[in-house]
């Protein structure tokens, strides 16, 4: 191990645990030095592709090894405020899961704690850094479409959610919090402008085995007037297009690839621009290099690089989130969040 490695850690190993090991096998500047879960067959998995990882199945013990300059932390979101303090009080920096926590007193916590020890503290959005979402990102800002003044987003199909926790409202935080995640960060990345109020409303129809809504949609008008709106649905029958971007110019539809069934999440949209004279162009995708954001932590950590998302925007999603609940609460009333700038 070279002198300036960071030496990382996994707190909890399923799917996106695999995506943290694998990316910091390919980063420069990272080690995998630990893995923590309490299933063996997991830590297994792990050790395929890091086998001088050491191996954990009680997280306190992982934490307080001493071989940790970083935690990775996939643990489910009601109990990333509790990890990513501990982690913090014992001197590590920490890469949190999205949620940042299920409120924004939990976040204000982290990033107090963080500051005063000088610890790194970030959320992994990964869909931040979406083939789909940057080139469509990077068309707005050209001004090809002009000025946006409303947007759409949208996940979902008909189909019955997992009964995994991602279902379970008291440890997701519900269906707001599950995509949310992910599409309400990419709407505050969009309009940067001041959140005037946001509207929320869940729908419990058909999903009985699980507790998330079965149907969520989130309403963000901002100071300046543009509005912003984001679906999860497991009731649509007929889906919606991922992107709906209307601009004083032009327009943005990022239609589902038809070859994504059934995990037509997980394929780019495919991206159509239409102008104002009738014309419109498919826009080819921009890849991004693999694994930028654990590039960013290196650069971060050792060069002081800001990186492309701080746990600022992350806690301003969380406020988003939990205005939404409360507003769906209240048969979608209005709900202005406490939003932070610095």
């Amino acid at each position: 191990m070279e002198k300036n490695t960071i030496r990382v850690g996994l707190l909890a190993y399923g799917a996106i645990g695999h995506e943290h090991n694998l990316a910091v096998q390919n980063t420069v500047g990272l080690e995998l030095v630990a893995v923590c879960d309490t299933n063996p067959q997991r830590i297994d998995v792990a050790r395929q592709l890091a086998p001088q990882a050491t191996a954990f199945s009680d997280a306190g013990e992982m934490l307080d090894s001493g071989l940790l300059d970083l935690v990775v932390i996939s643990t489910p979101p009601n109990s990333h405020f509790h990890w990513a303090r501990e982690s913090l009080r014992r001197g590590l920096h920490v890469v949190l899961e999205k949620p940042m926590a299920l409120n924004t007193d939990e976040c204000d916590e982290l990033i107090s704690l963080a500051s005063v020890k000088d610890l790194m503290l970030v959320v992994y959005q990964n869909r931040r850094f979406d083939d789909d979402f940057v080139t469509m990102r990077d068309i707005i800002r050209s001004g090809e479409i002009g000025d946006v003044y409303h947007y759409d987003s949208f996940v979902g199909g008909y189909s019955r959610p997992c009964d995994y926790w991602h279902s379970n409202a008291e440890v997701s935080g519900g269906a707001i919090f599950d995509w949310g995640s992910h599409f309400l960060d990419q709407i505050l990345n969009i309009i940067p402008d001041d959140v005037a109020h946001v509207s929320g409303q869940n729908h419990k129809r058909v999903w009985n085995h699980v507790t998330n809504a079965d149907h969520a949609h989130v309403t963000v008008t901002f100071s300046s007037g543009k509005q912003a709106t984001f679906v999860h649905s497991d009731l649509a029958a007929a889906r919606k297009p991922k992107f709906y971007v209307l601009g004083t110019e032009g327009a943005i539809v990022g239609e589902w690839d038809p070859a994504g069934e059934p995990a037509v999440a997980d394929l780019p949209a495919i991206l159509t621009v239409h102008h104002v004279d009738g014309t419109s162009r498919i826009a080819p995708l921009q890849p991004r290099e693999p694994h930028e954001f654990h590039r960013s932590i290196v650069e971060y950590l050792h060069q002081g690089v800001p990186m492309e998302v701080n746990a600022l925007h992350s806690r301003n999603v969380v406020a988003l989130m939990q205005a939404a609940e409360q507003s769906a609460a209240q048969n979608a009333l209005p709900v202005t969040p406490v939003l932070r700038r610095s």
